[in-house]
């Protein structure tokens, strides 16, 4: 069987898949985008390269003083009983003069190292009396000197194609006075919210109306992977209105995100909208919250939607959303957030058929010991559950926890980024 035929054609029956086979199907359906464009290394962060860099320069430059302290000739030291002249001083900035046998040139951290010399020592053992300073016979031959081309050579390759740029690529980047990068474009993410029961913030509430926070979640989770997102707003619950809020997308985006609207009931437009427009790949997978993930095609626009629920649209857009839009970002490697094995600090007797992602943090235990808690309740309507957490913990189906037992933990960071 393969992936097309086990998540069903458009108009097959589609079977509920595991958290892991879904997220492999969804992977297999990326189609990167390709276009590229050349940003000064400043704008780079979040960005994903797209060309290799290649280093036109060594680093460091030249021999230089990994301390502030004293340059000798470790030779001179026997000779003269490790009592030498100090010639010279050189700062970082500046470059000293070739160091005559048997003196020494006060030497500061980052300065080039004098033709002659072979060894730098710290400071913090010598002793200065005017001109002249006292250095120990056992000073290690060699110390303290950073060597030409120790950290990177030219030619060297530092970044790879499908890097997303973090603030230490950007200071690698300049550290080798490389000015500019190419990165591929941002992706273009087209959303919407549906549902007649939404209204903006700001706005009065009308008659069984609540505020619109799935639009907020979702434009700051994209805004968080650096793409540029096209606010489609509100659809009313209503067979053309959801069509007409996905043919624009189409029209104008690499990825249409929808919230709510994906279940099966009579006020759900999104299934039929796509099925009737384009093609309907994935319905139900098997986590809770957050069973049914919509993902289909639009025109040949990927299409991914996520339960309206608030607590359920998180949850499915880190596990499946955020690993979809590195990959069409030109995200290289692999995409799994990394989870930490903690202690349980709560029970778990009941447990679902379906992996559980429960809101969870970290707090002492009794004993002073790191232990995971979890939100008192299941509920996925309860927005102020993940403002309270620091991460998820991934319960495996029928998996009952004893307080102490230990459990994944996937923290935020591995989740938002």
């Amino acid at each position: 069987m393969t992936r097309s035929q086990e998540c069903g054609s458009a108009s097959g029956t589609r079977p509920t898949l595991t958290k892991e086979r879904a997220l492999d199907f969804l992977l297999s359906r990326v189609q990167p985008i390709a276009e590229t464009e050349s940003i000064p290394t400043e704008a780079g962060l979040g960005r994903v390269l797209a060309a290799r860099v290649t280093s036109p320069v060594d680093v460091p430059g030249w021999d230089n003083s990994a301390m502030d302290g004293y340059a000798i000739r470790h030779s001179d030291l026997a000779a003269l009983g490790g009592r030498l002249p100090v010639v010279q001083r050189i700062p970082a900035g500046t470059t000293g003069e070739p160091l005559a046998p048997g003196t020494t040139a006060r030497i500061f951290t980052g300065a080039p190292v004098p033709t002659g010399a072979d060894t730098v020592v710290i400071q913090e053992v010598c002793v200065r009396e005017g001109d002249e300073v006292q250095i120990p016979l056992d000073s290690k031959a060699g110390a303290n000197i950073r060597r030409a081309g120790e950290d990177i050579r030219t030619g060297a390759e530092i970044m790879d194609p499908g890097t997303r740029l973090a603030p230490q690529h950007l200071g690698l980047a300049a550290s080798v006075g490389v000015a500019d990068l190419v990165v591929f474009r941002r992706l273009r993410v087209a959303v919407f919210s549906s549902g007649d029961e939404l209204a903006m913030p700001g706005e009065p509430l009308g008659p069984g109306q609540i505020y619109n926070s799935n639009r907020f979640t979702l434009m700051g989770l994209l805004a968080g992977l650096g793409c540029e997102v096209v606010d489609l707003g509100i659809a009313e619950d209503s067979a053309e209105a959801t069509a007409a809020a996905l043919i624009r997308g189409a029209e104008g985006a690499d990825l249409i995100l929808a919230s709510g609207g994906v279940s099966v009931g009579e006020e759900d437009h999104i299934k039929p909208a796509i099925e009737r427009l384009g093609t309907l790949e994935l319905w139900n997978v098997a986590i809770r919250p957050g069973k049914p993930v919509a993902f289909g095609q639009v025109a040949g626009t990927p299409f991914f939607g996520a339960p309206g629920n608030p607590v359920s649209l998180f949850v499915t857009f880190c596990l499946f959303a955020r690993p979809f839009v590195l990959r069409m970002q030109g995200v290289s490697g692999d995409l799994t957030p990394r989870s930490i094995r903690m202690r349980a600090g709560f029970d778990w007797p009941r447990p679902d058929k379906r992996c559980e992602y429960h809101r969870a943090r970290i707090q002492p235990g009794a004993d002073g010991e790191a232990e995971v808690i979890v939100y008192p309740s299941r509920s996925s309507a309860v927005l102020s559950s993940v403002v309270w957490a620091e991460g998820l913990i991934e319960i495996p189906p029928g998996q009952v926890i004893r307080r102490g037992d230990p459990v994944a933990f996937i923290p935020f960071a591995e989740l938002l980024h």
